[in-house]
């Protein structure tokens, strides 16, 4: 019977991460359709809509902290860490890019920096790490820069979700090193090396 549960739970959050995809106006009843259960199982897990997005927005945090704790340490140069660290947070934006937009309409601004709090800190540590190497511009406070580098992620997420741009998170990756002060040469290289590094380790590993 939990075993059952867990996995119509499952199943559920799947179908609601892909149905509101699709259609962020989804009903709930659509989803649990897609999701091959009835009605009253998806309210036995999820009570209302705002229960099913909290859901989704903690398997997004807990997706964001294991980027966080894989993250190399301090002996990467900054301008690598912060390539690697977009390019590794971009496959989870872009799984939950909907939900971010969702959740500060269901959930409020408050429940979306819990989510993104983890991301936020080792973007802030890494960025003051090249304020102090010299390699990242030092003209806004490192939090300052990490929010605007934030803002600038999201947004491209959105265009994505919108249909207006395609990205693998490398394009993403080059423009978050140029807003930090990396010439634009420099930062498609450091970016290509690491996407090729990290699909190394991905087949590696």
């Amino acid at each position: 019977m939990r075993r059952n549960s867990r996995s119509n739970r499952a199943r559920i959050l799947a179908a609601a991460r892909e149905e509101l995809g699709r259609n962020p106006d989804v009903t709930l009843e659509e989803i649990a359709r897609a999701a091959g259960v009835v009605r009253r199982t998806l309210f036995g897990h999820f009570p209302g809509r705002a229960a099913l997005l909290d859901a989704l927005a903690e398997e997004a945090s807990e997706a964001l902290r294991g980027v966080v704790t894989r993250a190399p340490g301090a002996e990467e140069t900054p301008q690598r860490a912060l390539a690697r660290f977009v390019l590794s947070i971009w496959p989870v934006g872009d799984r939950y890019r909907l939900l971010l937009a969702l959740a500060r309409q269901d959930l409020g601004t408050e429940r979306v920096s819990e989510i993104l709090a983890p991301a936020r800190d080792e973007a802030t540590a890494i960025l003051e790490r090249g304020q102090g190497a010299g390699v990242f511009h030092d003209h806004l406070p490192a939090a300052v820069l990490s929010a605007a580098l934030e803002a600038l992620t999201l947004s491209l997420l959105e265009s994505v979700n919108a249909g207006t741009w395609e990205d693998d998170g490398t394009r993403t990756a080059v423009a978050s090193l140029v807003a930090a002060g990396v010439s634009d040469q420099s930062a498609t290289v450091i970016v290509e090396d690491m996407a090729s590094e990290l699909r190394a380790e991905a087949s590696d590993g």
